[in-house]
Parts: C-alpha cells; sequence; structure tokens
C-alpha cells in the first residue's frame, strides 16, 4: 500500500530552533506534501463519507515569533476556508501523524454543536463502540495524550467545553514517528472513517 510519503527529515523540521528557520524547513519539506495530500485524499474521503470535502493547508502567521509546533491539511466543507466549521484535519508535529476532528474557538454555530453533541452522546459512544480516542485540546506536542474510551461522558465533556467562552474540540488518532513512516493511505482512511459519526454531528449545524 501506498504510504504518505512523510520521511524522518518531516518530522525533524519541528525540532529546528528559530521562526524563520523552521518556517523554511517546512515550506520546504512538509508542506508541498500537504498540498498534495490535500488534493488527492479530499476526492477520497468524500467518496467514503459520502459528504463533500475541500481541502485547505495551514498557512502559519509570518510575524509570529514563535515556530509551529505542528501542521495540517484540514477537509472541511466550504472551499473559502476551514476554520468557521467542525474540519477533519491530517496533522504532522515533532511526534508523529495525527488524524483528527476539530472545531476551534472562532468557529460559528458552536453552542447548536454543543447541544447536538450532549444530546447524541449516547449515539455517539454506540457507533464509536469503546474505540479509543485522544483529545489533542491541550497537548504538549511531544508526547502523545493518552486515549480514553469513547463513551457517553466523553462526548458530554466535549459538548461541555463548546459551551466555553473560547471552547473548541480537537480530538482523534496518532501514529509515532515510527509507525508514521509506514502509515498507508487505506490507514488514514480508516481512522477519518471512525471519525465520521462525530464529524457529521458537528457538520449537522454547518
Amino acid at each position: 500500500m501506498a504510504t504518505l510519503g512523510f520521511t524522518p527529515v518531516d518530522f525533524k523540521v519541528f525540532g529546528v530552533e528559530g521562526f524563520n528557520e523552521r518556517m523554511q524547513q517546512l515550506y520546504a519539506h512538509v508542506r508541498p506534501k500537504l498540498l498534495r495530500l490535500g488534493d488527492e485524499l479530499a476526492p477520497t474521503i468524500a467518496r467514503r463519507l459520502h459528504m463533500e470535502f475541500f481541502p485547505h493547508v495551514a498557512k502559519h502567521a509570518r510575524r509570529s515569533v514563535n515556530p509551529p509546533p505542528e501542521t495540517w491539511a484540514a477537509f472541511g466543507p466550504s472551499p473559502k476556508g476551514y476554520k468557521r466549521f467542525g474540519y477533519l484535519a491530517l496533522c504532522i508535529s515533532g511526534a508523529g501523524i495525527h488524524a483528527r476532528a476539530v472545531v476551534k474557538a472562532e468557529a460559528d454555530k458552536r453552542p447548536e454543536m454543543a447541544r447536538l453533541l450532549k444530546a447524541r452522546s449516547a449515539q455517539l459512544a454506540d457507533a464509536f463502540n469503546g474505540t479509543g480516542i485522544a483529545r489533542y485540546d491541550k497537548w504538549d506536542f511531544r508526547q502523545f495524550p493518552e486515549e480514553v474510551p469513547a463513551d457517553a461522558d466523553f462526548f458530554a465533556a466535549l459538548g461541555q467545553n463548546l459551551e466555553k467562552k473560547s471552547g473548541g474540540i480537537d480530538v482523534g488518532f496518532g501514529w509515532r514517528v515510527r509507525e508514521a513512516l509506514r502509515l498507508d493511505r487505506e490507514e488514514l482512511l480508516d481512522a477519518f472513517r471512525e471519525l465520521e459519526p462525530l464529524y457529521r454531528v458537528l457538520r449537522t449545524v454547518a
């Protein structure tokens, strides 16, 4: 099976000191691969999940003094952007590769998403059927967050977090560097398929 095409150099980029130096390496090594993968994967994700997806690759602030600890290709419902919606993301960091479902604090209709998540927490727990899942909203970009059961309490807690003024969602699955180098597209697509029930709830109010 075809891998995603990342090499050890791509993961080492995130250890480069200094904003300008890291950005140069990101744009030289990582971003071109994310652009290619975004264009290639979006149609396949759309077919698998029976929804329309548009790819977007992260644009990091050029005037920041802090080098980005990770970057990503986002798959969302609009060709104009992704941060106003819930979206799926292929993320890469120095720790590995991650398949995640994300809602940023600036997203529209977060209260509606929160209410629906809490109302459907039991249904989501049934759909995930005990799958282990991790929350990435407060991770340190070095050690993977611990996976916990995707039960009704987990989804209710996500809903409660969305109700906060700056609350969001960032959950999913990860592969450490050694595994990520061998990760094939089918395994990544399977991870997005696992996240589908949650993403469908978020997209219901888009």
